[in-house]
């Protein structure tokens, strides 16, 4: 379970104050994905972020009962200077995990040959979304958080073999995925949430937010 209690985030852009949430009170439930719609430049990132834990709200309390994952593409735990190798062996050690069954895994997903021993600084931008994703999937976690809908690449192997593990996650386990698109919260979630206001208006099913959300979009 994920639970915002009473939550403020806000921050302030050179001319004024910009509110992501203001006193928001809602809980994701496992067994429940959840989708969060929202325009480009509303918060949907922060609200992730601070779902994961890689951001603190400015009041209230966001509280965690479950194994959540870090955000679909986040880079953060990774060293450039290091090679995928350490990586994936260092973050396996954070998690409590076999490094060499998380190492395993990722060189068999990301197929990336002899970069795998390079330092990641040295990569493309798409091979460093294969090693993300792949580090994510390495680990099992009760919800997954996705920001705008899945990575896409250039590698057309890694892609198949990436979606169907992820497909398999999914089955036993939750996701809260936010984009300002209602067709990529179509692929994952039974209810969803439209941000308006600094406030999260939750509903039983997409249909009914996309409902507000398309209004929001025409006033």
């Amino acid at each position: 379970m994920i639970e915002f209690d009473n939550v403020s985030k806000s921050f302030w852009t050179g001319r004024q104050r910009k509110v992501i949430l203001d006193r928001a009170s809602f809980r994701v439930d496992l067994g429940r994905s959840m989708g969060i719609l929202a325009p480009n430049g509303t918060g949907k990132t922060t609200i992730i972020n601070m779902m994961a834990g890689l951001e603190k709200p400015d009041e209230g309390e966001i509280r965690r009962t479950s194994r959540i994952s870090f955000p679909l593409g986040f880079m953060g735990g990774v060293v450039n200077r290091l090679s995928a190798t350490e990586n994936a062996r260092f973050i396996a050690r954070m998690y409590g995990l076999d490094p060499d069954y998380v190492e395993a895994f990722c060189r068999w997903l990301c197929h990336l040959e002899e970069y795998f021993d390079m330092p990641v600084g040295t990569y493309s931008a798409g091979m460093r979304a294969r090693l993300s994703f792949a580090l994510l999937l390495a680990l099992d976690f009760d919800i997954y958080l996705i920001d705008e809908g899945m990575p896409s690449t250039t590698d057309v192997e890694f892609n198949r073999k990436a979606g169907g593990i992820l497909r398999e996650r999914l089955e036993r386990a939750t996701v809260v995925v936010v984009s300002h698109q209602p067709e990529t919260l179509e692929k994952f979630c039974q209810s969803a949430a439209v941000l308006r206001d600094g406030q999260l208006y939750m509903f039983d099913t997409l249909e009914e937010a996309k409902r507000l959300y398309d209004y929001q979009l025409s006033a």
